[in-house]
């Protein structure tokens, strides 16, 4: 019953890649942006910009990084490099600063942006853009350089310390090569930059495929050759030797390019980790084009459908360089085959489909493929799952906040526990001790499952199942902060109750979760945490510092270390140590930034204070 529900209300919904495909091949916006790469590419000037209005239309050319490479570059120009990296710095603070892996880009790309970052005229272009609605677009490399520069202008938006007025931005590539790695990818996602980038892509065209490809493998002499056709086309004296290629060996290279293409297709689809040879993967939606039409898809199945299209209805007799400049004639022919087919459709058996099932049709269509295609299988397949992991993230949300309430009552529980924990020891030393060990194990298998499920949120973050401003919502960041100073004191417990430190070392440097050192960024990036001027008057219901207790288990060894050291130079080091966590846990105390139980008389502190009073007596003493 449950799953005819499901397959009811899939098919009661229309398949959106065909109805944004449409949308964009059937509206001028794709042939005046190609209309600008051909200019310039074809006057061999930086960047081409038009105005309509209120709309800057900058396209960006990749000649003067295509003349480089043909001059004696190598495949390392293709190299991947940190995006924040040397004359870089400070460009794209916004997605240099995210979480875990490293942000690259293209070494190639990078530098030709940066250069023309640094000179007056794009200077100017970034004040013409003022209160404007922007698009940048570029032709193969001049699409890599075009995104960059979007990306500049949507970091500088997001940055108090660069404000932008762009009304809003749109960047459209043509045949344009990867540009950066998954890291990227997350990072544009977790900024909700997807919708500003739009990546136009021909069935056969090599140059969107080619960095699937083990880096030492591409022909730099390849790439010169297809961004400089056009400029060759407007200037005869520099033209480009055509690609000399005979039958056998471009199907040698379509099979290269497919096969290492249908890797990072399986690795996509099975969440798999990339492998060495290439960090490169797509980011932002991607319209793949041919004269039948077009289907917008995003870049979580992109790399499938880019796979699926290509190895599709292809032929050796087919030019390479006319796959990649191919773009002018579909930007005119794809409006007027979307008419035709739409008639001939509605008079076919299509219109009896649901209207799920002829948006598919329509975009295995529109696509290239076919309905009876070898990869239409395949492609139906990356569709539907389209569908379903754009609906996903929200879905999953509404029902982690099912689970969050169903896990509360744990968390409720060791509330209760810490309550009720004996007066004269406290919290922290109650469950370090385990001196009620029924009501000790129960507080222990609570704190267990708190544990997993706020890990199994990290875990759905990092792998795109959620929405990416999650770590931004009040009810989730509150919820995490709540659970860390509750939960973390325990954790701190059963590390040092286990003797943890003595093999590992100790919890700060060596113990803590990834779940907790998560949750600090996530408060520290909420817009009302509290001033440090705010003083309380009463005392916090729990330590507003949820590794209190791991500096006390410090400052404990560092007591008996200053006992048994002899050497001036480490014990001056110790006491400097022992001072600053006085004046620290004593400024918390003040501030009545601890729970009542850290002052509590057998607890692990106030014994501490004990000792480190006697330790100064005795030495003030000697």
């Amino acid at each position: 019953m449950e799953g005819g529900r499901k397959k009811e209300e899939e098919n009661s919904m229309f398949e959106t890649s065909h109805v944004l495909g449409s949308l964009l091949a059937s509206s001028p916006l794709l042939a005046q942006a190609w209309q600008q790469c051909k200019l310039a590419d074809g006057g061999g000037s930086s960047f081409a910009a038009a105005r309509y209005g209120d709309t800057v239309c900058v396209a960006f050319s990749g000649v003067h990084a295509a003349l480089s490479v043909a001059e004696g570059g190598d495949a390392e120009v293709f190299g991947a490099v940190p995006i924040d990296g040397g004359a870089a710095r400070g460009m794209f603070a916004t997605l240099a600063g995210g979480e875990g892996e490293e942000v690259l880009v293209q070494a190639l790309a990078l530098h030709v942006f940066v250069a023309l970052y640094n000179t007056p005229e794009f200077q100017m272009l970034l004040e013409d853009t003022k209160n404007k609605t922007v698009i940048f677009t570029g032709h193969s490399i001049g699409g890599s350089i075009a995104s960059l520069a979007a990306l500049h202008l949507l970091c500088s938006s997001s940055c108090s310390s660069f404000p932008s007025s762009t009304t809003s931005l749109l960047c459209i590539t043509f045949g344009s090569p990867l540009l950066g790695n998954q890291a990227l990818s997350r990072a544009i996602l977790r900024e909700r930059w997807c919708g500003n980038f739009c990546h136009v892509v021909a069935q056969h065209d090599i140059m969107p495929r080619l960095l699937f490809c083990p880096l030492n493998s591409i022909s730099p002499h390849l790439v010169a050759n297809l961004q400089l056709q056009q400029f060759a086309m407007r200037h005869p004296q520099f033209a480009m030797p055509t690609l000399q290629l005979s039958d056998e060996e471009k199907a040698e290279l379509h099979k290269f390019i497919s096969m290492h293409t249908g890797a990072a297709a399986m690795e996509q689809k099975f969440s798999a980790v990339a492998q060495d040879r290439n960090p490169y993967r797509p980011f932002g939606s991607y319209a793949l084009c041919s004269m039948e039409g077009a289907v917008c898809i995003d870049s979580s199945v992109a790399v499938q459908m880019l796979y699926v299209t290509f190895v599709t209805a292809w032929t050796a007799d087919s030019s390479i360089e006319a796959q990649h400049l191919c773009y002018g004639d579909l930007v005119v022919q794809m409006p007027q085959h979307l008419l035709l087919k739409k008639r001939i459709l509605i008079e076919k058996d299509e219109a009896t489909k649901s209207n799920y099932d002829a948006g598919i049709s329509l975009a295995l269509r529109a696509s290239g493929i076919g309905v009876k295609g070898i990869g239409a299988m395949a492609a139906c397949e990356c569709l539907k799952m389209s569908k379903r992991m754009g609906r996903s993230p929200n879905l999953n949300c509404a029902n982690l906040a099912l689970r969050l309430g169903k896990i509360t009552p744990c968390r409720a529980q060791i509330e209760w526990y810490k309550a009720s924990c004996d007066d004269d020891m406290g919290y922290y030393d109650s469950f370090k001790l385990r001196k009620s060990p029924k009501k000790d194990s129960k507080a222990n298998m609570n704190r267990i499952k708190l544990g997993n499920f706020w890990d199994d949120v990290i875990n759905m973050l990092q792998n795109n199942q959620l929405p990416h401003d999650l770590h931004k919502r009040s009810k989730w960041v509150n919820a995490a902060q709540f659970y860390m100073l509750l939960i973390e004191p325990l954790d701190i417990a059963e590390y040092y109750r286990n003797q943890n430190h003595k093999g590992k070392g100790h919890y700060l440097t060596h113990g803590r979760e990834r779940r907790y050192k998560v949750f600090d960024r996530w408060w520290k990036g909420k817009d009302n945490v509290e001033s440090s001027n705010f003083k309380r008057s009463k005392f916090a219901g729990l330590t507003q510092d949820s590794c209190f207790w791991a500096k006390v288990e410090e400052a404990k060894e560092w007591i008996e270390d200053v006992r048994n050291e002899t050497d001036s130079i480490k014990l001056a080091q110790l006491w400097k140590k022992l001072n600053n966590f006085e004046s620290y846990s004593k400024q918390l105390v003040e501030r009545k930034d601890v729970s009542i139980d850290v002052l509590a008389p057998h607890s692990s502190y106030s014994l501490w204070v004990e000792e480190w009073k006697d330790l100064k007596l005795k030495w003030c003493s000697k």
